[in-house]
C-alpha cells in the first residue's frame, strides 16, 4: 500500500543508457529470476497504430463513489478531514467524488432545525438492503461543507438526490441549495440510485420498470427544472439492466430534456455476495463479456441523446466486498486493467465505490458479510479495510490507500491522454494492453499481466520502463507503484504485475 507519490513522465531514457540496463541485468547471475523468466516466457505481439486515435480520456477520469449518507456526519466531507483530502489529491488531481449508493434514497433535505422528513408508506424489510427505517438528514452546514472539501481536493461531485422515499418540491430545494453552493465544482445531478432494483426494495414490483421510472423520474426532473433551469443530469444510474438504455434512448431522444442530460450512468460489480465461492482471485482477473454488453447498450442510448456515459459505482465483489480478493494485490491489477477498459471504450469516467465501513453496512441492512468470513476463518476483522473493496480505507484516525486505489493510479496515468490502436496477442497469457499519446506528446503504452504463472515478453523498440505495478502475491495486502530497479529487464512482464513504457528519444 505504498504507491509513489510522482506519476508524471519523467524525462525518458536514451536508448543507449537502455540497452546497457538490459545487457547488465541479463549479466547479472546466470542464476537470476529474470533469466529465468526470460527462457519461459510467451512472446508477445504487439504493433502500435499512433495514426489510428482512439477516445480521449478526461482529466478528471477516475472518481471515487461514496454513500449519500456521509453527509450526516457534516465533518467527514470537510476542510477538516486532511487525511481523506491528502488521500484525494494523491489518488487524481483532478477526480470525481460521486454521492449516492443505496442510502440516497433514504436521507432528506432539512433546511432548518425545524425541518420534517417527508412521509413514507410502510414496507417490508428485506435482508441486505437498508433497514425500511434508515432516515437521516442532510443539512446545509454539510454542503457548506462539502464545498470546502472540494475546494481542497481539485476535485469535482456527481451529487445524488433521493427518488425512493422524496417529494419533488423537498428534492427541488436541496437540488437549488446544492448547485448554488457548489457552483461549477458540481458536475450534475443523479435523481436517484439503481432504480431497476426498485421493484424489489421500495416500488410496487408488478408496476414498477423503466416507463414507471422514467414518468417518475421527469417529474422530479422538471421540479428541479423550476427552480434551477440550467439544472443537469446524470442518469438512470442502473444497477445492472442495461436493456433499460434503449427504452430511454428512444424515449427521450426528441423530448427537450435532453438537453439536460449529462450523462448516462450505470453500476458494475463481478459478482458476489462474498459468501459465493465462486467469488475468488481468478475470476477477478478474468476476461467479463458483460463489461463490454454494457458499454454497447449504453453508449448507444448516450449517443442517441448526443451526451457522455460513466460508470458511477462499482468494484469487484458486490455487497461490501470479499476479503482475500477485494482487498488485496489481485484488485489493483483487476482495477489497472477495468480502468483502461472502460476508457478505450470511450466512457468520461469511473467511480469505485468504498467509503466508511459503517455507511457502506447501513447500505446492506447494518452488517458487512465480509466480517462473517473473516471470523469464521478465525480472523479478526478490524485487521481489514471496511468496506472490504474501498479504495481509501479508514482504518483509527488514519486514512490508507488500499490496493485497488493503487490500481487506478495506474490507470491514471491515462488521463487526459489520447488513446491510439493497437494490436496485441498476448498467446496463451491472460494479459492485455493499451497505448496513448500523452499530453506532453509522449507515448505510453500499458501492459497488464493477470497470468498467475506464465511471464509475458515484449520486444517494443524506443520504448522505456516508466513504472510497474507488483506485489509478492496476488494475495498480498499491499501493493507498489513505482520505478525499477536498474536491474529489471523490460523485456519482460512479470507474472502477477503491471509495466508502463514510454517512447524514448533519438
Amino acid at each position: 500500500m505504498y504507491p509513489c507519490g510522482d506519476m508524471s513522465p519523467r524525462s525518458p531514457l536514451d536508448r543507449r543508457r537502455f540497452v546497457s540496463l538490459s545487457l547488465a541485468a541479463t549479466a547479472s547471475a546466470a542464476a537470476s529470476p529474470w533469466t529465468a523468466l526470460a527462457q519461459s516466457a510467451t512472446r508477445a505481439t504487439l504493433v502500435l497504430h499512433p495514426d489510428q486515435p482512439g477516445p480521449s480520456v478526461p482529466a478528471n477520469f477516475l472518481g471515487l463513489s461514496y454513500e449519500t449518507q456521509q453527509l450526516s456526519d457534516p465533518t467527514f466531507f470537510s476542510p477538516a478531514n486532511k487525511g481523506l483530502i491528502a488521500q484525494l489529491r494523491a489518488l487524481a488531481p483532478h477526480g470525481v467524488l460521486r454521492l449516492g449508493g443505496n442510502t440516497s434514497d433514504y436521507g432528506y433535505w432539512k433546511p432548518t432545525p425545524d425541518s420534517k422528513m417527508p412521509p413514507r408508506k410502510p414496507r417490508e424489510y428485506k435482508v441486505g438492503d437498508p433497514d425500511p427505517n434508515t432516515a437521516y438528514a442532510v443539512t446545509p452546514e454539510a454542503v457548506h461543507n462539502l464545498n470546502a472539501f472540494l475546494d481542497a481536493t481539485g476535485w469535482t461531485c456527481l451529487y445524488g438526490i433521493n427518488l425512493g422515499t422524496n417529494i419533488p418540491s423537498l428534492a427541488a430545494e436541496e437540488a437549488a441549495f446544492v448547485t448554488k453552493t457548489l457552483g461549477p465544482k458540481l458536475e450534475y445531478l443523479q435523481i436517484g440510485n439503481e432504480a431497476d432494483r426498485f421493484g424489489s426494495t421500495i416500488r410496487d414490483p408488478q408496476t414498477w420498470g423503466v416507463d414507471a421510472f422514467l414518468a417518475e423520474w421527469l417529474t422530479f426532473a422538471k421540479a428541479i427544472l423550476a427552480k434551477v433551469p440550467n439544472a443537469m443530469f446524470g442518469m438512470p444510474d442502473i444497477a445492472s439492466n442495461a436493456t433499460w438504455f434503449a427504452t430511454i434512448g428512444e424515449k427521450l431522444k426528441d423530448d427537450p430534456i435532453r438537453a439536460h442530460i449529462a450523462c448516462l450512468s450505470h453500476h458494475y460489480y463481478i459478482g458476489g455476495p462474498p459468501s459465493n465461492p465462486e467469488m475468488t482471485i481468478d475470476k477477478i482477473l478474468r476476461p467479463n463479456p458483460t463489461v463490454l454488453k454494457q458499454a454497447e447498450m449504453t453508449s448507444a442510448a448516450a449517443k442517441k441523446l448526443d451526451t457522455h456515459w460513466r460508470m458511477t459505482e462499482g468494484n469487484t465483489c458486490y455487497r461490501g466486498g470479499k476479503p482475500g480478493v477485494s482487498d488485496v494485490f489481485a484488485s489493483a491489477l483487476w482495477s489497472a486493467d477495468y480502468l483502461l477498459q472502460l476508457a478505450s471504450l470511450g466512457y468520461a469516467g469511473v467511480n469505485l465505490h468504498g467509503g466508511d465501513g459503517q455507511m457502506v453496512a447501513n447500505s446492506l441492512g447494518g452488517k458487512l458479510p465480509g466480517d462473517e468470513l473473516v471470523l469464521a476463518a478465525h480472523g479478526n476483522p478490524a485487521e481489514h479495510p471496511h468496506p472490504y473493496y474501498t479504495p481509501i480505507a479508514h482504518i483509527g484516525d488514519k486514512y490508507v490507500a488500499e490496493p485497488v486505489s493503487v490500481g487506478m493510479r495506474f490507470a491514471g496515468i491515462f488521463a487526459g491522454a489520447q488513446l491510439f490502436a493497437l494490436d496485441f496477442d498476448p498467446g496463451p497469457v491472460n494479459a492485455t494492453a493499451y497505448a496513448g499519446r500523452l499530453a506532453n506528446g509522449q507515448h505510453a503504452v500499458a501492459i497488464i499481466n493477470k497470468d498467475r504463472t506464465q511471464p509475458l515478453a515484449i520486444d517494443l523498440a524506443r520504448y522505456s520502463l516508466g513504472f510497474t505495478l507488483t506485489a509478492p502475491a496476488l494475495d498480498s495486502r499491499s501493493a507498489e507503484l513505482g520505478e525499477p530497479s536498474r536491474f529489471r529487464e523490460v523485456s519482460i512482464v512479470p507474472p502477477s504485475s503491471a509495466i508502463i513504457l514510454y517512447s524514448t528519444q533519438g
